[in-house]
Formats: C-alpha cells, sequence, structure tokens
C-alpha cells in the first residue's frame, strides 16, 4: 500500500522514473496532510516491478552476478553511522544491534508489496569456500533453506542471529542453528569474524515498498588491520559495480570529511552518478550548532559545492534506544520523524520536503531501482549471450571425451605418431622442420670443414704472402680453422726431412704426405661432433612436440610412451654417434686412399702450377703490397704514374691482391675469354697491352705448339731448388678437395641414415613390443589401457566447470527470456 494524493492521476498513469530524475533539491512543496490509502498492486506500473524485483532475486539465486552486472542497491556505512537503524527502517524489521553481534556477513534484503500478510523465509547463499573474506569462488553458489518460513516478526532478530551464526560457522551444520538461543548464540566462538557468504532474507509485507538491497558489514577501526581490510575489500567489491546503487549512510554528529564509507563511494563512484547519501541522526544536533547546521542544509539542498551528488542526499531521523524498546510501529516511527522534521529549525525551512523521511527515500530509490533494472535488461541479454558464446567456444575447444575402445585409442595414437615421424624423416610431410633445420647445420659442417684446408705458401716467409685459398684466386675463405698453422717452403722441408727413412735419394717419404694430411683431418672431429650435437638437439625438439601432439591429450599415456620413444631416441643417437666416428677413422687413419685419380691428378697439376706462379711473382702475393694498394687506391689515381699496370701484369692481375693465374674467366678446362687491358679496379686503359703470357702462348701456337693453356707455361719455368716441397704441396692440397668433397656427404649421409631413419624403422615395433610386454605382466589388461587413456584432471575438471557455466547461462537466459517475454 502506497499513500497518493487525493488529487493525483490515477494509479495507472503513474510515470516510471527516469535513473537522472530523483526529485528535485529545491522548488518542491511539501506533501499535503490529506492522503489518501490507494491500493497499486493491480497497477501495471506494480506488476511490472514486482515481476522486475522476482527476476532479480531469481537470477541472485543463479549466480547471475558472479557473471554480469546486475543492478543492485547496496548500504555501507562506519560503525555507529545509523546504517542498522536505516535498514530497520527500510525492512521493518529488527537486526542484531548488541556488540559482536553486528553484520558480519552480507545480507540481501527482498522485500514484496504482494501479499495479504507479513511472512519471511531466509536462505544461506554458499558462493566462497570457508576461508573468510579470501574464500574462492565456487562454481555455482549454493543455496541452502535455513529453517522455516516465519511468519510472527518478532522473531525474526533471532532466526537471523541463527543464521550469520551458520555463516561464520561453515564446518557445522547449519540446521545445527535452528533451536538455539539468544543466550547460546551469543556464546558461541565463532570460526569466521566474517564471510563474504550471503544471509538472503524475502520478507513479504503488505506495508512494505518493493525494493531489493545488500545490507554489508559496517566499515571498522578498531580491530586488527587485516580484519579491517578484509571488510574493506567487501564493500569495494560490492560498490565498484557499476550498476550498483550506492547508498552511503553519514551521521551528521561528524563531519562529512571524516567518513570512511563517503570516501570509499568517492573511489567506487568519482562523479557521484550513482552514489546517494543518507544522512542520519539530525536530533543529535544540539540548538547552538547553527553553523554546522547551515552546511547541512547546503548539502541536502544541493548547494554545497563540496559534497555533491548527482542524486542528491536524503535526512531521515530513526528510533533511538529508547524508542527502540517500544517496538513502535513503522507508522509511528515516521509520524514522529516527520513531527520533529516539520517542527524543528532549520529542516522547517526547506523546501523539498521529500528529501526528509523514510517513506519518500524508500520510494525514490524503489523507482529509481525498477528504471535501473529496465534500462539494463537489453544488455544483460547481450552479456549473457556473449558469455554462452564463449563458454560454448572454449568446450568446443576441449578434446571431445573418449569414445572409442581404449585399446583400438593407444594403438591409434602409436600407429599415427610412429607414421608422421617417418614422414618427417623422409621429409614428406608437410612441416619441413626437421629437414630444413638440419640442412642448415649440415650447411655449417661444409664451412667448418671447408675452413680447414691446408694454408701453404711457397715462401721462406709464408706470414708476409696472402693467403692462397683456390687456383684461380676467386675465393679467400672468411672463417679458418684456429687450427689450421701457416705453412711455408721450410716448413714442408723439415716435414720431408722428418720422415726420411731409407727412402733412396730424389724419393719423397711417403709419411710426410700423411703426416701433413693428418694435420688437417684432425681438425674434422670437432666440427663433426657439433654438426651431431645440433641435430640431436632439433630431434629432441621434434620428438618432443610430437609426443605432446599424439599423446597430451593423456598424461598418463604421453608419460608411459614418452619414456619409450626417448629410451629408443637414445639408443640411435648412441648408435649415430659410433657411426659418425667410424666415418672420420676412415679419414683420418692411414691409408689415405681415393679411387677418384682424375680428380685428384688434375687437382695436383693446378696447385703445383698454381704455386709455381706464385713463387715466379713474389711481389703479387706479399700482403704489405695488397694493404698499400687498399690505403692509395688505383695507381691511375696518382700523378705520374702510367695508365696501366706494369706490363708484367695479366689483365685480371690488377686488383691487388691478385689470386688468379691468367685471365678472367679462365680455367683449366676452357681458354680465357678475350677482354680488354683494364688499369687497377676495372678502369679502361687507354692503350690495350699484349700481356707476355699471351705473347708466349701466341708464339708457341704458330710454332706448332697449339692448344696450350697459360697453367702449362709453369713448366718452361727454370728448375726451382724446392721442387720437391712444391709437390708435397700439391699432392696433400689436391687430396685435402677430394676427401673434403667425401667427408661433406658422408657425415649426414650417415647421420641420417643411424639416426633419424634407424630410428623410425624400429619405432613402431620397439613401442608395441614395449606395450604389450608391460600390459603382459598386469593383472588385468582392460584395467591397464584404460588408465593409459585416462583423461588428465585438469581437463576433466575444465570440462565439468564449463559444461556448468553453460547450464548456469542457459538458466540465466532463459530466466531473461521468460520475462521479455511476459511483457
Amino acid at each position: 500500500m502506497l499513500r497518493k494524493q487525493a488529487a493525483s492521476a490515477s494509479p495507472s498513469s503513474e510515470p516510471s522514473l527516469d535513473v537522472t530524475s530523483l526529485p528535485s533539491l529545491s522548488g518542491s512543496a511539501s506533501p499535503p496532510e490529506t492522503w489518501e490509502e490507494v491500493d497499486i498492486s493491480s497497477t501495471d506500473y506494480a506488476r511490472r516491478r514486482r515481476e522486475l524485483m522476482e527476476m532479480m532475486a531469481d537470477l541472485r539465486s543463479m549466480g547471475a552476478d558472479a557473471l554480469i552486472a546486475l543492478p543492485s542497491v547496496v548500504v555501507i556505512g562506519g560503525q555507529s553511522a545509523g546504517k542498522s537503524s536505516l535498514v530497520e527502517a527500510i525492512s521493518g524489521i529488527n537486526v542484531p544491534r548488541e556488540s559482536g553481534t553486528c553484520t558480519r556477513c552480507p545480507m540481501e534484503c527482498n522485500m514484496s508489496s504482494h501479499a495479504t500478510s507479513w511472512s519471511c523465509t531466509i536462505t544461506l547463499r554458499i558462493g566462497c569456500d570457508s576461508k573468510s573474506l579470501k574464500g574462492k569462488k565456487k562454481k555455482k553458489p549454493t543455496n541452502v533453506q535455513f529453517g522455516r518460513t516465519i511468519t510472527d516478526r518478532s522473531e525474526f532478530e533471532v532466526w537471523l542471529r541463527r543464521a550469520q551464526a551458520a555463516i561464520l560457522n561453515p564446518n557445522v551444520p547449519s540446521s545445527t542453528f535452528h533451536t538455539m538461543t539468544i543466550e547460546e548464540l551469543r556464546n558461541i566462538k565463532n570460526t569466521l569474524k566474517f564471510s563474504r557468504n550471503v544471509v538472503c532474507v524475502s520478507i513479504e509485507d503488505p506495508d512494505a515498498t518493493d525494493l531489493s538491497f545488500y545490507d554489508l558489514p559496517g566499515l571498522i577501526q578498531n580491530e586488527e588491520a587485516e580484519t579491517v581490510g578484509l571488510v574493506k575489500s567487501l564493500a569495494k567489491h560490492y560498490t565498484e559495480k557499476k550498476n550498483t546503487i550506492i547508498l552511503t549512510t553519514i551521521p551528521m554528529s561528524d563531519d562529512m570529511e571524516n567518513q570512511q564509507s563517503m570516501s570509499l563511494a568517492r573511489a567506487a563512484d568519482p562523479n557521484g552518478r550513482r552514489t546517494i547519501g543518507v544522512l542520519t541522526k539530525p536530533d543529535t544536533l544540539g540548538t547552538g550548532a547553527i553553523t554546522q547546521c547551515h552546511k547541512w542544509v547546503e548539502i541536502i539542498e544541493g548547494r554545497s559545492e563540496e559534497h555533491t551528488l548527482r542524486h542528491g542526499f536524503y535526512c531521515v531521523r530513526l528510533p533511538d534506544d529508547v524508542e527502540r524498546a517500544q517496538h513502535l510501529s513503522r507508522a509511528e516511527s515516521q509520524r514522529r520523524a516527520a513531527e520533529y522534521f516539520d517542527t524543528t529549525s532549520p529542516w522547517k525551512d526547506v523546501i523539498d520536503r521529500r528529501r526528509f523521511g523514510i517513506s519518500g527515500f524508500v520510494s525514490d530509490i524503489s523507482r529509481l531501482l525498477i528504471r535501473l533494472i529496465e534500462e539494463a535488461l537489453p544488455r544483460l541479454r547481450e552479456d549473457v549471450d556473449t558469455l554462452l558464446a564463449k563458454c560454448i567456444k572454449d568446450i568446443d575447444e576441449l578434446p571431445p571425451p573418449l569414445e572409442d575402445d581404449p585399446q583400438i585409442e593407444v594403438l591409434g595414437r602409436v600407429n599415427a605418431f610412429c607414421d608422421v615421424f617417418k614422414s618427417f624423416a623422409n621429409g614428406s610431410h608437410e612441416d619441413k622442420r626437421l629437414a630444413q633445420r638440419n640442412r642448415a647445420l649440415y650447411a655449417i659442417f661444409k664451412r667448418d670443414i671447408r675452413g680447414t684446408a691446408p694454408d701453404f705458401r711457397p715462401f721462406n716467409d709464408p706470414e708476409d704472402y696472402v693467403p692462397l685459398d683456390d687456383t684461380e684466386g676467386n675465393m679467400t675463405l672468411t672463417e679458418r680453422d684456429p687450427g689450421v698453422k701457416v705453412m711455408g717452403i721450410y716448413d714442408i722441408r723439415r716435414a720431408i726431412q722428418g720422415a726420411i727413412g731409407w727412402e733412396l735419394p730424389n724419393n719423397v717419404p711417403y709419411q710426410a704426405k700423411a703426416n701433413l694430411i693428418a694435420q688437417f683431418t684432425k681438425l674434422w672431429v670437432a666440427p663433426s661432433e657439433r654438426c651431431l650435437a645440433g641435430i640431436n638437439n632439433v630431434l629432441d625438439q621434434v620428438i618432443g612436440t610430437l609426443i605432446s601432439t599424439h599423446f597430451g591429450r593423456f598424461k598418463v599415456l604421453e608419460e608411459y610412451f614418452g619414456n619409450l620413444i626417448r629410451i629408443q631416441v637414445d639408443i640411435c643417437k648412441a648408435r649415430a654417434q659410433e657411426a659418425v666416428k667410424t666415418a672420420l677413422e676412415l679419414e683420418t687413419t692411414t691409408p689415405h686412399y681415393t679411387q677418384n685419380t682424375h680428380y685428384l691428378q688434375t687437382l695436383r697439376e693446378k696447385w703445383l702450377a698454381h704455386y709455381k706462379t706464385v713463387r715466379s711473382r713474389p711481389l703479387l702475393y706479399r700482403a704489405p703490397v695488397r694493404h698499400i694498394w687498399e690505403a692509395t687506391g688505383p695507381m691511375t689515381s696518382r700523378p705520374g704514374w702510367p695508365s696501366c699496370p706494369n706490363d708484367y701484369l695479366t689483365p685480371d692481375d690488377d686488383c691487388p691482391p691478385p689470386f688468379k693465374e691468367f685471365e678472367s674467366g679462365a680455367s683449366e678446362d676452357r681458354p680465357a675469354k678475350s677482354s680488354p687491358a683494364k688499369s687497377s679496379y676495372g678502369t679502361p686503359c687507354p692503350v690495350r697491352l699484349e700481356m707476355p703470357e699471351a705473347k708466349a702462348l701466341r708464339a708457341l701456337a704458330e710454332a706448332g705448339y697449339a692448344g696450350l693453356r697459360g697453367s702449362d707455361l709453369a713448366r718452361l719455368l727454370p728448375p726451382d731448388s724446392f721442387e720437391e716441397e712444391l709437390v708435397v704441396m700439391a699432392d696433400v692440397r689436391a687430396y685435402y678437395h677430394v676427401a673434403y668433397k667425401r667427408i661433406v656427404d658422408h657425415i649426414p649421409f650417415t647421420i641420417e641414415h643411424d639416426l633419424h631413419h634407424a630410428l623410425a624403422k624400429q619405432l613402431s615395433q620397439s613401442l608395441l613390443t614395449s606395450l604389450l610386454t608391460d600390459v603382459a605382466s598386469g593383472s588385468n589388461f582392460a584395467e591397464r589401457m584404460d588408465e593409459l587413456v585416462s583423461e588428465d584432471p585438469s581437463i576433466a575438471q575444465k570440462r565439468v566447470m564449463l559444461s556448468t557455466r553453460k547450464e548456469r547461462l542457459l538458466e540465466i537466459r532463459r530466466r531473461l527470456m521468460t520475462f521479455s517475454n511476459s511483457i
């Protein structure tokens, strides 16, 4: 029942209240003294309001407030701020007020006027575990009916005490508290001081206004720091929600700045859009507190610049202890409050009378909440649909529950793993990482072996000359093995002399060449080991990925076959290591042999001719010459220097240091192409000069010795006193190239054959054999197979959690749609 002015519009035309349109802070007339009782329970507005409130209560009982932001009203305040009295005045019920029995957990109060008599039911909503305010939220709250339906208003307080005791002692069955007396409840030593779990009170009262709100534990200061922080965090949890209307109780006996609840409200609602101030205890201000009263009037009328809220402030006078002891009715309490405000200065002079008293305050809050719910409904439906879609997506991304026979599942996964690895090994799989990463490692291995080439320089002081890394001067090694020693002509002579035994004169000992060959082949061990180690690392990564992909769904199966597979991998690694060692021994131990004699002889002739040519032109290969030319630039850039190099240079020897024997593009297998003479760094010479070698080849051709090449001219050079040393250099260098071409193929082939292909070949048989042996040794084949494919507990737990969440969202969605369809 609501009182309405006799001359007002009919109930059916009562307008809904906009969220931003609470009663004006000024200009309103006080309500007339003549009121009549109007039953609005049958109006469309009343019906819709009742249905909205019932729907919100249903959604909270489903735990919807943990998933979506439900519109709500929350009452906060400090100790002795009058919060308990305000709750009593709004709800018409008495709450515990003794020391130690104040609100220790949130109380959700749902009031409905759709009743002919007063009744109340209490439910415990257990949404967190039993670890105080830090308790972890449950997947879905549990609603426990607490006791019987209360029909005697005087019994409510003791039942509320019992319900709160049940919340604070979660390890004790709630029914234990149903028959406890107030004295027994006072003597209980509660397990928890505070809790996040909620006591839900549903009140049917024909004299009430339809409203729902949360009463939170009062903000405390004289407790342990942890307890103070926990209570504050609980208040923050409720007030920070954007659809929450914050009612903060402020005692007028104290300054606004001292109120912790107001600071908390400002932090959650900086713009004051959803905060409403409730001023209590106006009768504590003495007649001499004129300045203080004037300040409060400014706040109530909305004229205070320091304290401005969008929905303003209300002022209420609540029963004191003496009046509470008299058990005054709600109507009598409100009559006394109205009389106080109408007769006491300065309150009687404030124009907007709806800002005083409980009646107007509750009516405005109820309509504000209803309007907020109506505006939030479309967004709530969208939020639920979004959460439901994501939940279904998360469920779909989980591996489906096992439906096949466990034995079929296990064997299928083993075979699939083996087939995929075999395709990885032979390079036929669409994922080419194994082959491509191994090829890259083999390329590095080839570069490292090339860096072990003998560094022979046919001079007395080899360090003074540039390296000779090929017969045509086309390449200089950028990465040379640090174990390679620079060897000159005397180093080779000493190597020969050190190996002489009983050879006849003019015979170079074979051992001398073998010793020189060993100097570079022994350097092949480290690059081979590095290459094999890199290949092993790649294999481990690939195997780990495939194990996770094929067996990761079942942790027991993954661990079981992971261990078996890695055992086989280690066996193949050991075999591959032995195979690589054997391949290296073929190159690093005698005899040094090749049947590729044509290639060996061709290289020997090239290198011998190259060494002879280099010795005949030492100035062109001195290291300082190169540095000077690079520092000063080409000779043609210096005044007085000739436009072309000295005529003993070949056309391609003008770029220092000259590594090429003869013309650019010439090789031992094809004649050089003619090209115009160029000065240093490619500058064309103004006059083309015929080089000496070209003159000689032309003259020999005219004399009948056609078909000769530039390298053949080295044979016409006079005998060299170090002929034997040059021959040894050429023989060793030629054999290096033959052996180099063998080893850079042999090691990769060995690794691929003895590691990857051997593993792919034996893996399936070894895994199945180990599985059958293990299963056969057990007592129950079926149980062992079931154990292997038992689902990961975390996945099973996640599936249950998501399924529960999905059912919860579907239930919430149905409830929202049911209300929508009933409109």
